[in-house]
């Protein structure tokens, strides 16, 4: 008995002794390493990684880009089976330890020194968040030790729901994903609120092992986590039997899902990209920042189908290239057929498809994802083989002649008849862009650089210098107007030979369709884009003048030719540059800047930058102290009216009648064109919108005959048109003071007299208002008196 008692003692004061050492070494361990634990004062405002999210001024999602994706929640957005899921598996004790489960620890520390593996885990909640925010992933006893005073220091700072919201938010969970807000899009393509039982259950099973209990690449054993965790929450009474057993027998039905882009436009959004790494460098991809664009989602999407459309009929035109592939052999089932489909994904809207029979009517194609469908022969027989530019081969007769079993081909739905239908397609060749803004703010609205971002990353809106042809002469008849020139002032249409050194010899321009007119009338000339007159109204005015006066559109004199080619387009321009230049003609006579970011907000600071555009005030002082925020005026109001007025009628009765067919009277603009059809443009505005197309081959090729900027580049520009100002009103600039409007003979320019049967009315300057012969009407109405000695309207031949 003695015996036993002093084993008893001996054990006791052995037991004493090691609590004794182990709190002496505990508080030396503390001591040694509290110097070098982090400060966790700053915990509560901690600002995770979260990507750059790129926003629609009506709030659709854009692009985001970042390597970590991350839906920041609150706490009381996280649904209450999800803290019981990850609570069931990671940490059943969580509100009621302090930070460190002792229990815990013990069981892992018995079971290492049993087996030398380490099979449990010690960690709770709190340990991880003071790991994942502060220490390495090193598996070391000393980071163990700092994890523990780490975890209680932060027990003591927060409170439990604000120690499982920063958990829930930063745990990693695979596939780019942290936080459980991603890894429910992610796995999902949802909410966290609208997760069932069993994918709840499956994203709380992936802190322990994101890649090897992954429910997309391994199924099977993340199968097996999910039901660990469904069984941990029924042990711990957080469900019951039937809710366990339904959401046990569930399939795997994770995916992978890419952010749930609303607004494709991704030239807008590279844009955007750029713009924040110049500001913010790599702290761009990962501050949390979300950027406020411009442009609006369904003018966005009008652009993209405008130039996919045009570009696509442009593509029809010129002939059929072929099938992108001929396989072989026809692949005898889905899976395999998957295969070659697999690396041809969607370009604009072309789908790849495999042609798998062929009849008399129709051909048979296998799309991929088990869907089959029809290319009836109405939607292939345009397929005349391409040769070159300017030919085709024979017209098709049946199926047989366009495509064959095994062609892997591209395809696009289209609407018949109320019926969506695949069209045979192809990839086009050629390129195209739109850029359309608000000519009052410079509020750039909708952009299109390409037909496909993926395809090819160049910006042909703010990249591509091309020659803008006609579309330069609005500037330069604007110039002349400035100088004395009248909508009726008559120019020489005829054969000219130029010696100009600059233009290396002698040149002889020409209209495009090689025919001359005579005498004609500025607006006429302008109407119908008369090359010869514009060419002799530049050498009228002088170089110099003009380029003086194109400056005020915002374009630099240095980058434009200084020779006569200057009337016919040849300097080299980007689309954004033209639409800045037109929006002044739009705008009563302003330059503003096209800007593209509105707003750029930050997680945790709000705003931290807001666009103050300099923007169209007619009525304002420019004298005035807030004068600063109004755009300049550049161009007298009757100069843009009379402007105005003229590139009404290119659409009313000129080179772009195809866009009567809007059924505005407030529309204007101007085709353009350059040598040999290398680039078609359309420019067109109203009062509230100003928008231009463009189109042509990045190598500069020709686009072939007929290939003008009516024909190639406006059907793009009606197309957005028609959806871009549905909703504004129709209306017509009004007439500025000392504007007045004088009957003309339509053959001379002169004021017509009361014998004239086919006289026209001319709107004119008071003071360049042809000499009397009838009373003019003014602008606000007012009869005014005829000039006995008006000035002499200037004829060029």
């Amino acid at each position: 008995m003695k015996w036993f008692l002093k084993t008893v003692n001996y054990v006791l004061v052995l037991v004493l002794l090691g609590a004794v050492v182990g709190a002496i070494a505990v508080g030396a361990a503390y001591f040694y390493l509290e110097p070098e634990l982090p400060d966790i004062d700053n915990l509560r405002e901690v600002r995770l990684q979260v990507p750059l999210k790129v926003l629609s001024h009506d709030g659709g999602l854009i692009a985001e880009f970042g390597e970590q994706r991350r839906i920041p929640l609150e706490y009381a957005q996280f649904p209450q089976r999800m803290i019981d899921a990850f609570l069931s598996a990671e940490d059943a004790n969580f509100f009621t330890h302090p930070g460190v489960d002792v229990r815990g620890l013990v069981r892992a520390g018995v079971q290492l020194a049993l087996t030398g593996e380490k099979k449990q885990g010690g960690s709770t909640i709190t340990m991880q968040v003071a790991r994942n925010f502060y220490l390495s992933s090193q598996k070391t006893y000393t980071r163990k030790l700092s994890e523990i005073f780490l975890a209680l220091r932060i027990e003591k700072e927060l409170s439990k729901e604000e120690i499982l919201e920063l958990y829930l938010n930063k745990i990693y969970l695979g596939h780019r994903a942290y936080g459980v807000g991603a890894a429910a899009q992610v796995y999902y393509g949802k909410t966290v609120d609208q997760l069932d039982l069993a994918q709840t259950a499956m994203i709380a099973g992936l802190p322990k092992a994101p890649s090897d209990l992954n429910p997309i690449t391994n199924p099977q054993r993340a199968v097996e986590r999910r039901n660990y965790v469904l069984g941990r929450m029924l042990e711990l009474g957080r469900i019951t039997q039937a809710e366990h057993d339904q959401a046990a027998s569930q399939p795997v039905t994770a995916s992978r899902y890419a952010p749930n882009i609303e607004v494709e436009a991704p030239y807008v959004a590279e844009m955007v990209r750029a713009d924040m790494v110049g500001r913010y460098g790599q702290d761009a991809y990962t501050g949390g920042y979300t950027v406020v664009t411009t442009v609006t989602g369904e003018a966005q999407s009008a652009a993209n189908r405008a130039v996919r459309d045009a570009l696509d009929a442009y593509s029809e035109r010129h002939g059929y290239y072929g099938p992108e592939q001929k396989l072989e052999a026809l692949p005898s089932d889905d899976k395999a057929r998957e295969a070659v489909l697999a690396d041809r994904p969607t370009i604009g809207d072309l789908r790849a498809a495999l042609v798998t029979e062929v009849g008399e009517k129709q051909a048979t194609i296998y799309l991929g994802d088990g869907e089959s469908g029809a290319i009836e022969w109405d939607q292939m027989k345009w397929a005349q083989p391409f040769i070159d530019t300017d030919r085709r081969g024979p017209a098709p007769k049946k199926p047989a002649d366009v495509v064959a079993v095994g062609d892997i081909v591209r395809v696009k739905a289209v609407t018949v008849k109320d019926n969506t239908v695949w069209r045979l397609s192809q990839v086009p060749r050629v390129s195209g862009g739109l850029v359309a803004l608000d000519p009052n703010s410079g509020a750039i609205k909708a952009l299109v650089g390409g037909y496909d971002f993926y395809a090819s990353k160049f910006n042909r809106v703010t990249q591509a210098k091309r020659q803008p042809g006609s579309g330069f002469k609005a500037f330069i008849y604007s110039a002349a107007l400035e100088n004395g020139f009248t909508p009726a002032t008559l120019i020489n249409d005829a054969p000219v030979v130029f010696e100009d050194p600059s233009l290396e010899g002698a040149w002889r321009p020409e209209n495009y369709s090689g025919k001359f007119f005579g005498p004609t009338r500025l607006r006429e000339a302008l109407t119908k884009s008369r090359n010869l007159v514009s060419i002799r109204l530049l050498r009228s005015i002088g170089i110099e003048a003009a380029l003086q006066h194109i400056a005020k559109f915002g374009f630099d004199p240095a980058e434009l030719p200084h020779n006569l080619s200057l009337a016919l387009g040849s300097a080299d321009v980007t689309p954004l540059q033209m639409a800045k230049g037109y929006a002044v003609l739009a705008n009563g006579g302003f330059r503003v800047e096209p800007y593209f970011i509105e707003r750029i907000d930050q997680d945790g600071a709000g705003t931290v930058f807001e666009e103050h555009p300099i923007t169209v005030c007619k009525d304002c002082d420019p004298a005035a102290e807030d004068a600063s925020t109004h755009a300049p005026r550049v161009l007298d109001e009757r100069n843009r009216y009379l402007m105005y007025s003229m590139m009404q009628d290119v659409i009313r009765r000129g080179t772009a009648t195809k866009a009567r067919a809007l059924g505005r009277k407030d529309l204007a603009g101007k085709t353009g064109t350059t040598n040999d059809q290398r680039d078609a443009w359309f420019n067109g505005f109203n009062q509230r919108l100003v928008a231009n197309a463009w189109v042509g081959f990045d190598d500069n090729s020709k686009l072939g005959r007929g290939e003008v900027g009516g024909r190639a580049a406006l059907p793009a520009w009606i197309d957005f048109m028609q959806v871009a100002l549905k909703d504004i009103p129709d209306t017509e600039p009004e007439v500025p003071a000392d504007i007045v409007t004088v009957r003309i003979d339509p053959r001379t320019g002169t004021r017509a007299s009361a014998s004239t049967d086919d006289a026209i009315f001319e709107v004119f300057r008071t003071e360049n208002a042809p000499g009397t012969v009838n009373a003019a009407v003014g602008g606000n109405g007012t009869v005014i008196a005829p000039t006995e000695a008006p000035p002499p309207t200037q004829d060029l031949f």
